[in-house]
């Protein structure tokens, strides 16, 4: 049967993550991945979690399998709140939902204010769930160049100047996924005066701005917003565990009712036993200590696949930028226009990487970029799997 005929016009010419499906690909074990973006799975407390699941179903099974509130069980919203505190990131005007996963957050900001044919503005390139959502509303992506430092301000006042109908930009400023990067302070000033000056809001990303293993700590776009245009999406997935579901957003209240209204349709609320786990975990333990555990082990990794790049990557062929933090590693190669034969490659050689032209705003335009995560693998996969790329890459550059 033919069912395209029944699907909505929105829906025909979407596509899935590009990421999602090189991982049916991959189901052979021989096969190291540097594609995915999983935290390290070594770190998850899971004995830790097993037993305070166990005690809540023993003692509050009521609360943990019934219905909860739309906005988050409270004690859930005061965790997310100290941990947006902690980046001075909520203010009196704000309200503080639960979110399934920091994502989820994303797609009800976009349902909340974009309209068919509406303006965002989004990072070139970006994070591929981010720009699928937005393409779901039927919404108009205006890229914006990242730099080694972030966003173009330059780029970015350009189309604002150009463009009186945008209504938000979609920013990930801290470990930018893909590429890596963190937007200096001066840029993020300046975003935040542009975004005053041409009248539009901010969707400030920050899933990975707990993961900082060099550098020094930089501002939340939130914090430095004294206007009210900054809704700040925050999450638990990097620091806890991503199969929990757990994120935030903090927003201004009036936004914050419709979003509110939007998840009450999506999923009424987020499961209520993964809230109750959280809130024990936090109580129990000391969530800082274990996210420096986290960044201790990324750096040894990110390190690790650096050294590795340097040892094995063809010498002058490949250009990069180290992280401070975050998951991602972001490359280039100059001297072709598009990876493609070379990620087939890849796969023919046990080595999974991913194009850069799953993160582009044009997703039919050839990249010759490509990104490596450095926090799922073994310190001894990391090192085999990039001696695979390099072999590829002296193959073929």
């Amino acid at each position: 049967m033919e069912y395209t005929k029944f699907m909505s016009d929105r829906v025909k010419t979407m596509k899935g993550s590009a990421i999602r499906e090189m991982f049916k690909r991959m189901a052979d074990p021989e096969i190291i991945s540097l594609a995915g973006g999983n935290p390290a799975a070594e770190l998850f407390p899971g004995e830790e979690l097993s037993k305070i699941a166990g005690k809540i179903l023993m003692t509050s099974p009521t609360l943990a399998l019934q219905y909860g509130t739309t906005d988050g069980y409270p004690a859930m919203r005061e965790c997310a709140k100290k941990r947006a505190e902690k980046v001075n990131s909520v203010t009196d005007d704000d309200a503080i939902l639960i979110m399934t996963g920091a994502n989820q957050g994303i797609d009800l900001t976009a349902k909340a204010i974009l309209n068919k044919g509406d303006k965002i503005v989004v990072e070139s390139p970006s994070f591929i769930g981010s720009l699928n959502a937005f393409r779901t509303y039927e919404a108009q992506l205006v890229g914006v160049t990242v730099e080694d430092d972030g966003m173009s301000m330059e780029g970015l006042e350009e189309v604002l100047k150009n463009d009186s109908s945008i209504k938000i930009i979609y920013t990930i400023p801290t470990f930018q996924n893909p590429t890596g990067t963190t937007m200096s302070l001066t840029k993020r000033e300046r975003m935040v005066e542009l975004a005053s000056k041409y009248d539009v809001l901010i969707l400030e990303d920050n899933p990975y701005g707990d993961l900082r293993f060099s550098g020094e700590e930089l501002p939340t776009l939130k914090s430095l917003d004294k206007e009210g245009r900054v809704i700040y999406a925050g999450s638990f997935s990097k620091i806890l565990s991503p199969g929990m579901r757990l994120g935030y957003l903090v927003a201004p209240k009036a936004l914050a009712e419709k979003i509110e209204v939007l998840k009450q349709v999506n999923d009424v609320h987020t499961p209520m036993l993964t809230q109750l786990m959280c809130v024990e975990f936090m109580k129990k333990y000391n969530i800082d200590d274990y996210i420096a555990k986290n960044c201790e082990l990324y750096g040894r990794k990110c390190e690790c696949m650096v050294e590795s790049m340097k040892k094995y990557f063809p010498e002058g062929k490949v250009k990069w930028v180290v992280p401070e933090g975050g998951i991602f590693l972001w490359c280039e190669c100059p001297t072709i226009t598009d990876i493609t034969p070379i990620v087939d490659r890849c796969l023919e050689k046990k080595v999974a990487i991913v194009p850069g032209s799953n993160f582009a705003v044009d997703m039919n335009a050839p990249s010759n970029m490509f990104r490596l995560n450095y926090s799922s693998a073994t310190l001894e996969k990391i090192e085999e799997g990039v001696k695979r790329l390099g072999e590829v890459l002296s193959e073929m550059l």
